[in-house]
C-alpha cells in the first residue's frame, strides 16, 4: 500500500526559503513519477513540479522556474521540493503525489496521479 506523508510546511516571510518533503512507503521511486501540487481554498489543485526517474523527466510550472527544485533520495524513498525566494502568492496547502503508470503529456494533470499525501500548509508574509 502506497502511503505519503509530508512535512516542513511553515509561516516565513517574503524572500525565505522552505524545504519540503514527503516520506514514500510502498513505492519504488526509480518505477514512480512523483510530483507537487498546490491548492488554496476555492480554487484548483496547481501543478508546481514533478520527477521521475522512469521518463527522465524534471519538469516545473513557469511560477516557480528557477526558485523552486524537485529532487529525490532514492536510498531513504524520501522526495523534497526546496523553496527558495518565496512570495505570497505561494501561500497553499502543498501536495506530495505519485503515480506508476502517468505519460509524459500528462504531468500537470493531478487526475494523473493515484498516490496523494494530506497535505502541509505553506504560509509566506509580505
Amino acid at each position: 500500500q502506497v502511503q505519503l506523508v509530508e512535512s516542513g510546511g511553515g509561516l516565513v516571510q517574503a524572500g525565505n526559503s522552505l524545504r519540503l518533503s514527503c516520506a514514500a512507503s510502498g513505492l519504488t521511486f526509480t518505477r514512480y513519477t512523483m510530483a507537487w501540487f498546490r491548492q488554496v481554498p476555492g480554487k484548483e489543485r496547481e501543478f508546481v513540479a514533478a520527477f521521475s526517474r522512469r521518463m527522465g523527466s524534471t519538469l516545473y510550472a513557469d511560477s516557480v522556474k528557477g526558485r523552486f527544485t524537485i529532487s529525490s533520495d532514492n536510498a531513504k524513498n524520501t522526495m523534497t521540493l526546496q523553496m527558495n525566494n518565496l512570495k505570497p502568492e505561494d501561500t497553499a496547502v502543498y501536495y506530495c503525489a505519485s503515480s506508476a503508470t502517468i505519460i509524459q503529456s500528462q504531468l500537470r494533470n493531478p487526475q494523473g496521479y493515484g498516490y496523494w499525501g494530506q497535505g502541509t500548509q505553506v504560509s509566506v508574509s509580505s
